[in-house]
């Protein structure tokens, strides 16, 4: 693998179903440990994690990244709360637009890019049930002209 290759470990396919998705952002991530030789492993989860802002910084919650098996002591918590690595104004923007009803910062993908490891997090806003309803319907009627054209 070339290093301008980008390989997703792990996507959040639930979040563009659940929320509009507004503007995104790329941002490191503080990790710890065997964390990334986990990540690579593909041991990671995106589907519970959220993003919060604390103190003019931004940190991810929920995301599990499970223990490396050949890791033995140098192992984290998997549930533990990682620091984001964005610019100061990016952060101070996410914070005034998570004030607005509604909204909230949710992760879309974990990437390597080269050779780091990168999250892709999304400002996002909340789908009501009959958005939902509609999304469904449109990707129905979508697959049905697939296999019509066939």
């Amino acid at each position: 693998m070339s290093k301008t290759e980008q390989r997703i470990f792990a996507t959040n396919r639930k979040a563009r179903f659940e929320y509009f998705i507004e503007d995104t952002y790329e941002a490191g991530i503080a990790l710890k440990g065997t964390e990334v030789k986990s990540i690579r492993a593909g041991k990671v989860s995106l589907k519970e994690a959220y993003i919060t802002i604390k103190r003019g910084e931004a940190y991810v919650e929920g995301m599990h990244i499970s223990p490396y098996k050949e890791g033995n002591i140098f192992n984290q918590d998997p549930l533990r709360v990682r620091k984001l690595l964005l610019h100061k104004r990016q952060i101070r923007k996410l914070d005034q637009q998570i004030t607005q009803k509604g909204y909230t910062i949710v992760p879309l993908r974990l990437y390597e890019s080269f050779g780091r490891v990168k999250i892709e997090i999304a400002l996002a806003k909340g789908k009501k049930l009959y958005d939902k309803r509609e999304a469904m319907a449109k990707r129905d009627s979508d697959m049905a002209m697939r296999r019509a054209k066939y």
